[in-house]
Protein backbone atom coordinates (compact mmCIF):
# COMPACT_ATOMS: atom_id res chain seq x y z
CA UNK A 1 0.00 0.00 0.00
CA UNK A 2 1.55 3.25 -1.10
CA UNK A 3 -0.13 5.45 1.54
CA UNK A 4 0.44 3.15 4.53
CA UNK A 5 2.78 4.61 7.14
CA UNK A 6 3.93 1.19 8.35
CA UNK A 7 4.53 -0.09 4.81
CA UNK A 8 6.75 2.97 4.30
CA UNK A 9 8.65 2.14 7.48
CA UNK A 10 9.17 -1.46 6.31
CA UNK A 11 10.37 -0.15 2.92
CA UNK A 12 12.86 2.17 4.62
CA UNK A 13 11.15 5.31 3.30
CA UNK A 14 10.49 6.53 6.85
CA UNK A 15 13.07 6.02 9.61
CA UNK A 16 12.30 3.93 12.67
CA UNK A 17 14.27 2.58 15.62
CA UNK A 18 14.35 -1.06 14.50
CA UNK A 19 14.28 -3.67 17.24
CA UNK A 20 13.82 -6.84 15.16
CA UNK A 21 13.41 -7.91 11.55
CA UNK A 22 13.04 -11.18 9.64
CA UNK A 23 11.41 -12.12 6.33
CA UNK A 24 7.89 -11.76 7.79
CA UNK A 25 7.98 -9.45 10.80
CA UNK A 26 9.35 -5.99 11.59
CA UNK A 27 9.46 -4.49 15.10
CA UNK A 28 10.34 -0.94 16.07
CA UNK A 29 9.98 1.51 18.93
CA UNK A 30 6.75 3.52 19.02
CA UNK A 31 7.51 7.22 18.47
CA UNK A 32 4.85 8.17 21.05
CA UNK A 33 5.48 5.54 23.74
CA UNK A 34 3.11 4.88 26.59
CA UNK A 35 6.20 3.87 28.57
CA UNK A 36 9.88 3.58 27.66
CA UNK A 37 10.46 0.52 25.46
CA UNK A 38 6.94 0.58 23.92
CA UNK A 39 7.45 -1.54 20.80
CA UNK A 40 5.29 -2.13 17.73
CA UNK A 41 5.33 -5.53 16.04
CA UNK A 42 4.00 -5.65 12.47
CA UNK A 43 3.85 -8.08 9.58
CA UNK A 44 5.89 -6.81 6.66
CA UNK A 45 3.14 -7.70 4.19
CA UNK A 46 0.23 -5.30 4.43
CA UNK A 47 -2.96 -6.41 6.12
CA UNK A 48 -5.44 -4.10 7.79
CA UNK A 49 -5.94 -5.79 11.14
CA UNK A 50 -6.64 -9.09 12.88
CA UNK A 51 -9.55 -9.87 10.57
CA UNK A 52 -7.52 -10.17 7.37
CA UNK A 53 -3.96 -11.11 8.39
CA UNK A 54 -3.13 -14.59 6.99
CA UNK A 55 -3.11 -17.26 9.71
CA UNK A 56 0.49 -18.34 9.06
CA UNK A 57 1.69 -14.73 9.27
CA UNK A 58 -0.26 -14.21 12.48
CA UNK A 59 1.18 -17.38 14.00
CA UNK A 60 4.75 -16.33 13.20
CA UNK A 61 4.09 -12.78 14.42
CA UNK A 62 2.86 -14.13 17.76
CA UNK A 63 5.98 -16.29 18.23
CA UNK A 64 8.15 -13.21 17.63
CA UNK A 65 5.88 -11.11 19.86
CA UNK A 66 6.54 -13.49 22.74
CA UNK A 67 10.33 -13.33 22.27
CA UNK A 68 10.28 -9.56 21.95
CA UNK A 69 8.06 -9.15 25.02
CA UNK A 70 10.58 -11.03 27.14
CA UNK A 71 13.45 -8.95 25.74
CA UNK A 72 11.61 -5.63 26.18
CA UNK A 73 10.67 -6.47 29.77
CA UNK A 74 14.26 -7.27 30.63
CA UNK A 75 15.77 -4.34 28.68
CA UNK A 76 13.75 -1.71 30.55
CA UNK A 77 13.40 -3.62 33.86
CA UNK A 78 9.61 -3.53 33.57
CA UNK A 79 7.38 -5.08 36.19
CA UNK A 80 5.02 -6.45 33.53
CA UNK A 81 3.95 -6.19 29.91
CA UNK A 82 0.65 -5.36 28.23
CA UNK A 83 0.03 -6.73 24.74
CA UNK A 84 -2.47 -4.61 22.87
CA UNK A 85 -4.06 -4.74 19.44
CA UNK A 86 -6.67 -2.25 18.28
CA UNK A 87 -8.98 -3.39 15.50
CA UNK A 88 -11.14 -0.75 13.81
CA UNK A 89 -11.50 2.92 14.78
CA UNK A 90 -13.95 2.40 17.65
CA UNK A 91 -11.32 0.17 19.30
CA UNK A 92 -8.62 2.82 18.86
CA UNK A 93 -7.02 1.72 15.59
CA UNK A 94 -5.55 4.75 13.83
CA UNK A 95 -2.92 3.09 11.60
CA UNK A 96 -4.64 0.59 9.31
CA UNK A 97 -1.79 -1.89 9.06
CA UNK A 98 -1.94 -4.87 11.43
CA UNK A 99 0.17 -4.17 14.50
CA UNK A 100 0.56 -5.24 18.09
CA UNK A 101 1.85 -3.11 20.92
CA UNK A 102 4.26 -4.36 23.56
CA UNK A 103 3.78 -1.89 26.40
CA UNK A 104 6.15 -2.22 29.36
CA UNK A 105 4.42 -1.63 32.68
CA UNK A 106 5.89 -0.35 35.91
CA UNK A 107 4.43 -0.41 39.41
CA UNK A 108 2.83 2.95 40.05
CA UNK A 109 2.98 4.10 36.40
CA UNK A 110 -0.55 5.46 36.75
CA UNK A 111 -2.24 3.46 34.01
CA UNK A 112 -5.44 1.58 34.81
CA UNK A 113 -7.65 -0.83 32.90
CA UNK A 114 -11.25 -1.59 32.06
CA UNK A 115 -13.12 1.49 33.17
CA UNK A 116 -16.86 0.94 32.98
CA UNK A 117 -16.87 -2.87 33.26
CA UNK A 118 -20.39 -4.26 33.42
CA UNK A 119 -22.12 -7.42 34.54
CA UNK A 120 -24.22 -9.62 32.27
CA UNK A 121 -27.98 -9.48 32.71
CA UNK A 122 -29.75 -12.70 33.64
CA UNK A 123 -29.29 -15.20 30.76
CA UNK A 124 -27.29 -12.77 28.63
CA UNK A 125 -23.93 -14.58 29.04
CA UNK A 126 -25.39 -17.88 27.83
CA UNK A 127 -27.05 -16.17 24.88
CA UNK A 128 -23.86 -14.41 23.79
CA UNK A 129 -21.69 -17.53 24.28
CA UNK A 130 -24.11 -19.48 22.06
CA UNK A 131 -24.08 -16.80 19.35
CA UNK A 132 -20.27 -16.77 19.30
CA UNK A 133 -20.04 -20.56 19.22
CA UNK A 134 -22.54 -20.75 16.37
CA UNK A 135 -20.47 -18.36 14.25
CA UNK A 136 -17.34 -20.51 14.53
Amino acid sequence: MTDCLFCKIVAGEIPAERVYEDDTVFAFLDIHPVNIGHTLVIPKAHSTNLYDIPDDTLAHTMVILKKLSIAVKEAVSADGINIEMNNEPVAGQIIFHTHLHIVPRFSGDGFTHWHGARDYREGEASEIAQKISTLL
